[in-house]
């Protein structure tokens, strides 16, 4: 299988990786991007971006090149760009991450919901994970039946007392915080105006009807339908986890199940509605750019367009939830909305922050080397956290750094 890309003198180890993913664990169409010190030092890619489904090709189904703009959607990695959302928000004066939900959204407070604060929504703290009349994809995609659902909702455990990870009540929370305090627009919205178009960013919440066009002459690969049979490693998952996810009734299966059936994620009508939680577009450079933004200069332009100021940064990146997770059954660490580093999502370095996505893809930025990283596939697996391929990239990362002379060793 052919690389495609450029990596800049020492980073040739991320290359070496990345060829390694298609050859020896299942990688079908993928592309990385690395940024250091705000300037980009890797941009490959490679494989197919059609997969299972010709969806206006003109060859076979896997005959159609992953190109330098193919978008994918990035599931959960679209976590971490939405939590930036209410932390810019926080940033500008117009958000307090202390107050209760329910001051911005007065609808939220019944069934014992009043203690819920915003950061309970941002740490995974708030007991919400699930819904007890899941939604249709009908209802999933419409921007108001969602935050409804998760109003009528009683906790499953008390608010800010433990923390569970939120897949799909996340981003419904999270929207309708940034109505309120926007005054009606969504978080979707919000992001485009206020974050990719300023930072010239290919990375969507709700993706446009042109981009959605130009997707069906190559611009956005498909999703599998279902884990592939071959080209990989099987994972096996812990007997624990096995289990939460084969029991219907256990908070593991009942936070995926949300939405039933989940809607096909291949879908224009999906892509084109907004779910924070889940739907999010973007190549792999738009994410990197998009995490090297939150800590510094872009390709050297000035902080016009950097995102977090240094206490918002740090406010990311603190731990606020640790330990054994009620709904992934392993031990994960967040901070405000976005992961932090540990056994379920082993970054850079102790001081990286970010989010993974089901499937592979993955975002993160570590302030300390100066490194953002966006990594998206079509390669389906059922993993939500360190994927082997995207920590196969994030090590070889490590080893460009100690060739290129950095300070390592806390990495």
């Amino acid at each position: 299988m052919d690389v495609h890309g450029t990596v800049a003198e020492g980073f040739e180890p991320v290359r070496d990786a990345f060829a390694g993913n298609f050859a020896a664990l299942g990688d079908r169409g993928a592309a990385v991007a690395v940024y250091r010190d705000g300037r980009k030092v890797v941009d490959l890619w490679g494989g197919a971006r059609d997969v299972d489904a010709t969806d206006g090709a003109a060859g076979p189904p896997g005959t159609e090149p992953w190109r330098r703009g193919t978008a994918q959607v990035v599931r959960s990695a679209t976590k971490g760009v939405a939590a930036a959302v209410p932390l810019l928000l926080h940033q500008r004066g117009e958000l307090d991450l202390d107050a209760p939900v329910g001051e911005y959204w007065p609808e939220f407070k019944a069934h014992g919901k009043e203690r819920v604060l915003v950061r309970h929504v941002l740490n995974h703290r708030a007991g919400l994970p699930v819904l007890d009349r899941p939604l249709s994809p009908d209802d999933a995609l419409d921007p108001l039946r969602g935050p409804r659902a998760v109003a009528a909702q009683a906790p499953v455990w008390e608010p800010g007392t433990d923390h569970g990870y939120h897949a799909l009540t996340y981003g419904w929370m999270l929207d309708e915080l940034v109505r309120r305090v926007t005054g009606g627009r969504g978080a979707g919205e919000w992001i485009a105006d206020q974050i990719t178009r300023p930072l010239d960013l290919d990375l969507w919440v709700g993706l446009p009807a042109a981009e959605e066009a130009a997707g069906r002459a190559g611009r956005v690969g498909r999703l599998p339908e279902a884990e592939p049979t071959g080209g990989g490693p099987r994972l096996r998952p812990k007997r624990a986890v096995t289990e939460a996810y084969g029991d219907p009734a256990s908070l593991t299966r009942r936070a995926f199940a949300a939405i039933t059936p989940f809607p096909d994620q291949n879908d224009p009508a999906y892509r084109a509605a907004a779910l924070p939680a889940t739907n999010g577009v973007a190549t792999a450079d738009g994410l990197a750019r998009f995490y090297a933004a939150l800590i510094g200069d872009v390709d050297g332009v000035t902080r016009r367009v950097r995102l977090f100021d240094p206490a918002t940064m740090e406010r990311a990146r603190a731990e606020e939830s640790a330990g054994p997770d009620r709904v992934l059954v392993v031990g994960t660490r967040f901070g405000l909305g976005y992961m932090l580093h540990g056994s379920a999502s082993p970054f850079l370095s102790p001081g990286s922050f970010g989010h993974p996505g089901r499937g592979g893809a993955l975002g993160f930025a570590d302030p300390e080397a100066g490194v953002a990283f966006g990594y998206v596939t079509n390669g389906f697996r059922k993993t939500v956290t360190a994927d082997p391929r995207a920590q196969a990239l994030v090590r070889a990362v490590r080893e460009s750094l100690r060739r290129t002379g950095s300070d390592v060793d806390r990495v």
